[in-house]
């Protein structure tokens, strides 16, 4: 019988944090996500009391484009989410994926120990990597 190799957090996830104000507009998170490729941006932390909030293409999608509203004009605090679900770097990627698929979210930030993020993770991405041959 052939051991099973772990597959962590780390090993999947995208290392690319992009960070963006809570006061900024929407317009300048999408640009963010177009200039770097990515569909998500973490709202920063006010104080080292508070948490990182999330905006995903399908916050702006929901919040931003059905509603008519203009996305100079509405902050990344109106739509983010808050707070994100965190997971630890060396967590086995069956555990994340049951965490993501209980809250029913399709995406997480990767923290370290002292709550740094180190990178995002989606069930896209553990759910491929995990069933590779």
């Amino acid at each position: 019988m052939t051991e099973k190799k772990i597959i962590k957090v780390r090993d999947v996830m995208s290392k690319t944090v992009i960070k963006v104000d809570r006061t900024a507009s929407v317009h300048e998170a999408v640009t963010l996500m177009r200039e770097h490729h990515i569909s998500s941006v973490i709202v920063e932390r006010r104080d080292e009391g508070d948490e990182f909030g999330l905006v995903a293409v399908a916050d702006v999608a929901r919040e931003v484009l059905a509603r008519d509203l203009s996305p100079e004009r509405v902050n990344v605090y109106e739509i983010m989410s808050k707070p994100v679900l965190t997971l630890a770097a060396e967590m086995n990627v069956i555990y994340a994926v049951r965490m993501l698929s209980r809250f029913q979210l399709a995406r997480a930030l990767v923290v370290d120990h002292d709550r740094n993020p180190l990178g995002v993770v989606t069930l896209r991405d553990m759910v491929l990597r995990t069933l590779e041959d």
